[in-house]
């Protein structure tokens, strides 16, 4: 297998240069300075006016007198005792001035008009321009990469890794709850290892691997755990690093860095954030020829020029597959499409272990509880959430991690961090009374999701928090479990109603998640009997980022008008749900505002217990069908 020649360490680099441009700047200020020298007159010279000067000639004291084509200068005694005087003769000229000198007798010398140079007057210039063209050629070689005697190092962006180099190899076995990609992934790894047990049949694994997914769940760790199990040359870069703002540039980089992953054959390429240069084309401000499609036309033919039996495999990664370019994901280019999806609980318990492997940990069951309770979090989260964890510990100099730290990381993560704010005590009893009613209709309603903990601390952008956590996985949901939901959402605001007698605007997300549930029921799901199952969406959700993206009407305003009426209904209904659950068990939810007021947060044993005191039961371990019925 022929090895790469040069690491990244061995790239050579540009000597620095700026010695030369000390060297010109000084020329150009002796230049001047010369220049000004020349056209002075001496130290010993006093400048008088014109009037001044005459009248020393008619006096009768001037000796010498030197003519210039717009000065005379003049000089007045002898030997030691000589000083010159200095004029500006009238633009005009003077008639009386020669007779006048030759009347009293006076020596006269004269110098021709100077005749201006050409050269001298754009001298400067010329080497100004000559120092800022040489500037640019110096940063245009950077931008390049510059060609280094004898290989292919720094004519690329990004990282090039030699087996040998890397000091802690990333494998499989680093890559935790992305089982399905890992083994389509792992199909090539044993291409690069034996590429010629391949070639000997005729067979041609997939060159362009794309890896699509969410923020945070391991795209870039699946690329180097591949480079890392095949034990091959990794290079690594993101799209971003070829986008420069001469055209071409880019263009040149891919180039170079497909020229040295063939010569470092078997090896890898992996191209982060692919979506920066590989967006659709002709949607540039430059037309067809901006830097960004110029590099997207080079890659689009590098990845053509693979022979079919050369060892290199090109994988990328993006959260925005939507906007690449189709001629990106056609057969023979990127045509194998791999989805990292949001761990499950399994496998964010796995991701745990991993993460804390190098941690203190005082009890490891207690990753038991987090694995539970981290719904829709990302490997990175999970990663994140361990290391604020271990912040925590480290804040109280503790020796270990304990179940403490962990809860105050996760609460840390999911809700913010907490606030100081001097909260007056009608607005604490307002906010009490918000996040009760929450509790009391989510505690009562059949099918909800357990809770977790009720908090009036403020933490993040909120002043307190009703937070649940589900048991299970959720990948369809049911319209009952939906109109819970809008039941629970809207039940804060129904509990400021029937107790204070008017509403606030804490309930402001509220209305707007509602409203948001309550639309995609009627225009997404068919949840209208008015309606039925029909499409009347004006927006969708991004498969990965969890964001809304606009799209045109395509009904009509009748029909939009339906669609307002049916989610009208439902939130009507739901906040009427709440509403009965609230008047029915007033009793629990005062002894719930009156406990919230005191301790300000609640977990679910302590919320159990104002629901039902004469009953101790611990109703974090419940089922929710073990809840009374409304």
């Amino acid at each position: 297998m022929p090895a790469p020649t040069r690491g990244p360490d061995q790239t050579p680099k540009p000597q620095p240069s700026w010695w030369a441009a000390i060297a010109i700047m000084w020329a150009l200020i002796a230049f001047a300075v010369l220049y000004s020298i020349g056209t002075t007159t001496g130290p010993n010279v006093t400048t008088l006016p014109y009037s001044e000067v005459k009248a020393l000639i008619s006096d009768g004291v001037v000796t010498a007198a030197h003519l210039e084509a717009d000065a005379i200068t003049v000089t007045a005694g002898h030997g030691g005792d000589r000083v010159e005087y200095r004029a500006v003769t009238p633009a005009q000229g003077d008639a009386t001035l020669l007779p006048l000198l030759e009347e009293n007798g006076i020596e006269i010398t004269a110098e021709a008009a100077p005749r201006g140079s050409i050269l001298a007057y754009f001298l400067p210039w010329v080497l100004i321009l000559a120092v800022y063209l040489w500037f640019q050629r110096r940063m245009m070689g950077r931008m390049a990469g510059g060609l280094g005697p004898g290989g292919a190092g720094g004519l690329f962006a990004g990282r090039f890794d030699k087996p040998s180099e890397r000091q802690h190899d990333v494998t499989f076995a680093d890559v935790a709850g992305q089982d399905q990609a890992k083994k389509e992934v792992a199909e090539l790894v044993e291409f690069l290892r034996e590429p010629e047990r391949f070639q000997r049949v005729g067979a041609e694994v997939p060159h362009g691997v794309l890896l699509m997914g969410p923020p945070g769940t391991g795209k870039t760790l699946l690329a180097k755990a591949l480079a890392g199990e095949a034990d091959v040359p990794f290079f690594s870069t993101s799209g971003s690093e070829f986008i420069e703002v001469f055209v071409g540039v880019g263009a040149g980089r891919v180039r170079k860095m497909f020229e040295a992953a063939r010569e470092a054959a078997p090896s890898v390429i992996f191209i982060d954030e692919l979506d920066s240069i590989g967006r659709t084309r002709g949607t540039g401000l430059g037309g067809g020829h901006d830097e960004r499609e110029q590099t997207l036309n080079q890659i689009l033919a590098e990845l053509d020029g693979f022979a079919g039996k050369e060892a290199v495999v090109v994988l990328a990664a993006t959260n925005r597959p939507d906007v690449l370019d189709p001629a990106l994901l056609r057969p023979g280019r990127f045509d194998r499409h791999v989805v990292l999806n949001l761990p499950d609980r399994v496998a964010r318990r796995a991701i745990l272990d991993i993460h804390a492997r190098d941690l203190p940990l005082a009890h490891p069951g207690d990753l038991d509880a987090m694995a539970d309770g981290t719904p829709g979090f990302s490997g990175a989260d999970l990663k994140n959430l361990l290391n604020e964890a271990a912040i925590q510990a480290a804040r109280r100099h503790g020796e270990n991690i304990t179940e403490g730290d962990l809860q105050e990381a996760r609460d840390k993560v999911m809700m913010g961090t907490v606030r100081t704010l001097a909260i007056q005590p009608d607005e604490k009893h307002r906010l009490a009374v918000h996040e009760a009613g929450h509790t009391t209709v989510a505690y009562h309603l059949p099918g909800a999701d357990p809770l977790y903990k009720v908090t009036i601390i403020p933490r993040g952008r909120s002043l307190g928090g009703t937070h649940m956590l589900a048991k299970e996985e959720h990948h369809t949901v049911a319209e009952d479990y939906l109109s819970t939901q809008l039941a629970i959402l809207l039940a804060g605001r129904a509990a400021e109603k029937h107790l204070l007698g008017s509403v606030s605007s804490g309930a402001d997300d509220d209305i707007h998640r509602a409203t948001e549930l309550a639309r995609s029921m009627v225009a997404r799901w068919g949840m209208s009997e008015a309606l039925g199952p029909i499409d009347l969406r004006e927006s969708e959700d991004h498969p990965f980022l969890g964001q809304s993206i606009a799209r045109p009407r395509e009904h009509a305003d009748e029909t939009a008008a339906k669609v307002d009426v049916a989610v009208i209904g439902l939130l009507r209904e739901a906040e009427a749900r709440a509403s009965d659950i609230l008047e029915k068990h007033e009793d629990a939810l005062r002894r719930l505002i009156d406990r919230l007021e005191e301790e300000e947060s609640l977990d679910a044993e302590q919320i159990a217990i104002c629901m039902n005191p004469d009953e101790k039961v611990h109703y974090l371990t419940s089922e929710p069908t073990d809840r009374p019925s409304p």
